[in-house]
């Protein structure tokens, strides 16, 4: 995706954000904060991002974030249950409306025959509701992968987080 159309996805992500008075914080793995930089391009962005933790180390995901050792150990960094631990701890830090997780093997090394370069494990959370875990196995080189999951993150974001209705938005319950 060109420059251009990552920029416009940042805005329209921040548009609905900023529109239904939500906030958002992201944990970053293997984006390495490129999706928190993405939103931050946008002017007048300081109204929806609280901000973000680049949780490289599984240190950092377990003494600042809060996702057990356990997790790691059992199910690895790269994981559904390790991305929903990433979203859900940065909703606990931030206290956001919404909180991303992303953490995956952007290459050229770390893959496995179970888990290949490429593989990212996303989760969306929303504060005092669900979570929603995907992956998907992004082909290209490192650059390319972390792109492209920073771009997934915030469409599927945005898709996912529409579904949430606000209280005063016309035709909208709580």
């Amino acid at each position: 995706m060109s420059e251009g159309l990552l920029l416009e996805e940042a805005v329209s992500f921040i548009s609905l954000f900023a529109s239904r008075g939500w906030s958002v914080a992201l944990a970053e793995s293997c984006t390495g904060g490129l999706a928190a930089a993405l939103l931050t391009e946008v002017p007048g962005s300081s109204s929806v991002v609280w901000g973000g933790v680049v949780a490289y180390s599984n240190e950092c995901k377990t003494g600042l974030l809060g996702v057990g050792r356990e997790t790691i150990e059992q199910y690895g960094a790269v994981s559904s249950q390790t991305a929903r631990a990433l979203s859900t701890g940065m909703l606990r830090l931030s206290g956001a409306d919404f909180a991303i997780g992303i953490t995956g093997i952007a290459g050229p090394t770390g893959g496995s025959a179970e888990k290949p370069v490429g593989l990212v494990w996303f989760s969306w959370a929303k504060n005092g509701g669900p979570s929603h875990e995907e992956s998907i196995v992004f082909v290209g080189d490192r650059s390319a992968v972390r792109r492209a999951a920073a771009e997934h993150a915030l469409r599927r974001g945005m898709a996912w987080a529409v579904a949430f209705p606000v209280p005063g938005i016309a035709g909208e319950k709580a």
